[in-house]
């Protein structure tokens, strides 16, 4: 590919460049396009789009913990300030679970069928 002076070139010349530049952007483009069909009637036109992140992020859920002062804890991320320091003075975790039958684990969710 030719090495091209921009800064000696006249405006005409630069317009008729972008000019030459946008047609073959568009052919190339019109390629992809061809190329991308192809592969779609080969995979029976099924497109995989894949989303990044958890199906689970931002989803609230209810709090599993009560302190002594009526603050909660969901279980999920950093224990709290006010959980490490009771934790320190000697209390459990299962202290503070608010459903007590909690304790036992997840119960198996029933199928709906």
């Amino acid at each position: 590919m030719a090495r091209v002076n921009l800064s000696g070139m006249t405006v005409e010349a630069l317009m008729d460049l972008r000019k030459r530049v946008e047609a073959r952007l568009v052919e190339h483009r019109a390629e992809l396009q061809k190329q991308l069909g192809q592969m779609d009637a080969l995979v029976g036109g099924a497109r995989v789009v894949r989303r990044g992140g958890s199906v689970l992020k931002g989803r609230k859920v209810p709090p599993k913990y009560r302190g002594p002062s009526g603050e909660t804890w969901a279980g999920r991320g950093a224990r709290p300030v006010w959980l490490v320091a009771a934790i320190k003075r000697g209390k459990k975790l299962d202290d503070f679970l608010i459903d007590k039958s909690a304790r036992k684990g997840w119960k198996k969710r029933r199928s709906k069928r």
